[in-house]
Formats: C-alpha cells, structure tokens, sequence
C-alpha cells in the first residue's frame, strides 16, 4: 500500500511538471489559432453556453477546490498561508463571481456570442489542476514560512504588484463592458492604458500572476505566471490584428499586444 504522503507528493510533482510540459504547446498552439469565443467566436465547436453561465462553471474549481484542499495542509493555520492564500481568493471571487454578474446585468443592444461548451471544459481542467497546485503549495508544500523577516518583505512586494496587476485588470475589464452597453458593437478603446495595448486586461492579469510568483516563492507560482502568458499573450496579439484588419486607419499602429512597448 502506497503512504498517503508518497501519494499526494508524487501527484503534486507529476502535476506541476505537466504545467510546466502544457504551456509551450499552448503557446504555439494558440499563436496560429485563436480559442473561438468573444470576438474570435466561430461555429464548428460544439454548443455553446451563455456567456456569464461558462465563466461561473469553468471558474469555479479555483473556489471551490482551493477551499477544500486548504485546510487539509500542514500550513493550513499559520496565519503566513492564510494571508499568501487570500489574493488569490480575491482574484477569483472577482473572476467567477462578480465578472459573470457584470456579464448578465450589463445591458446590449447586441446579440453575443455564445461560449462554446468545449472551450468552457478546457478551461475548468485546467482550473482544476491550477488550483490543486496553487492551494497545495501555499498550505503544505510551501517550505518558506520559517524565514519570517524574507518572507514578509517578499510577500509585500509581491501583493503590491499583484494589487497593481489586479486594479488594471478590473479597470480594463469595466471599461469594455462599458463600450458593450452602449450597444454599438466593437468600437477602439480609448483611454489609459488602451493606448499602449490592445489588451490591458491581459496585461493587468499577467502582472498579477507575477506578483503571486514572487509572493509565493514556488514553482507552481511561477509556472502559473508562465502559463498565463503563454495563454493570453497570443490571444493579445490576435486581438491586435482583428482590431488592425476591422478598424484600418482608425487603430493606432504603434499600440502593442499585451505589454507596453515591447510585446
């Protein structure tokens, strides 16, 4: 009979190396094609479900499970877990909560799209796996919690770029909803960090994640980052050349992808 600790140790381990293995391909992968919702949306992908309904179902395990494997760690009562663990609750209380609400009670004059089904199990796959390492690491594998005068200046300067990250991402976010309600369709943003990047909304995600890298000190902190770059930084550039190939001479050419002034 295998230990419990053995168990959980080796399906952590084979879990962060296949974060680490997927984000490459995905990078690749989504650089020549574009996951088919919002203005990319295209049939062929199986159905499709409301929009607010997708972001509340494939969101939801980084709640739900990260608060039923929290506790169960070694860590999970020192008071250093307990406040690495709550940025990331925020974020997603924001992301499967507040976001989906946005979505249904902000007012279009515009049919939207659907979000296809298929896209929608994707992503609470990969939820599930992210949450199961994010929560695993910050309750019992985390090996930092001893130190505590590094650990309290990391993990400050980590939320302070995390908090940064996250206001520009619910920013950005208000923004287009915004520009949806006014029910012209897609328009050019305009307006703070629009006119450096297609997408400061990705920009504000990818800065948060970079923050929770530093404030956890771990692998799977920074493999998160990684993947959440490789993820979003192609569908950036992609938003980029819609909004080029929709709007011509009306779009700014100088404005990057997703990161101001180099990306």
């Amino acid at each position: 009979m295998i230990p419990e600790h053995y168990s959980d140790s080796s399906l952590f381990h084979s879990s962060l190396l296949t974060l680490f293995l997927i984000a490459p391909p995905t990078f690749f992968s989504l650089t020549f094609l574009q996951a088919p919702y919002g203005k990319h949306h295209r049939p062929g992908w199986g159905p499709n479900l409301p929009p607010p309904l997708a972001w509340l179902l494939m969101e939801s395990p980084t709640l739900w499970l990260t608060l039923l494997l929290f506790p169960l760690g070694l860590h999970s009562h020192n008071p250093k877990a307990q406040a690495l663990i709550t940025p990331f609750l925020i974020h997603y209380f924001n992301r499967t909560i507040l976001y989906p609400l946005h979505l249904l009670l902000t007012p279009s004059k515009k049919t939207t799209p659907g979000f296809p089904l298929s896209v929608a199990l994707m992503a609470f796959a990969f939820n599930v796996l992210n949450s199961y390492l994010q929560a695993r690491t910050v309750s019992h594998y985390n090996n930092h919690y001893d130190d505590s005068g590094f650990f309290w200046f990391r993990f400050l300067c980590g939320l302070l770029v995390f908090l940064l990250g996250m206001g520009i991402n619910v920013w950005a976010d208000r923004v287009l909803l915004r520009l949806k309600s006014e029910g012209k369709g897609y328009v050019v943003p305009r307006g703070g960090l629009f006119e450096l990047v297609a997408c400061p909304n990705y920009f504000g995600e990818i800065v948060e994640w970079l923050g929770w890298a530093v404030m956890t000190w771990s692998w799977a902190g920074l493999g998160f980052f990684v993947y959440t770059f490789a993820n979003l930084g192609p569908r950036a550039r992609a938003n980029r050349r819609w909004y080029l190939e929709k709007f011509g001479e009306d779009y700014p050419k100088e404005r990057k992808a997703v990161i101001p002034y180099l990306y």
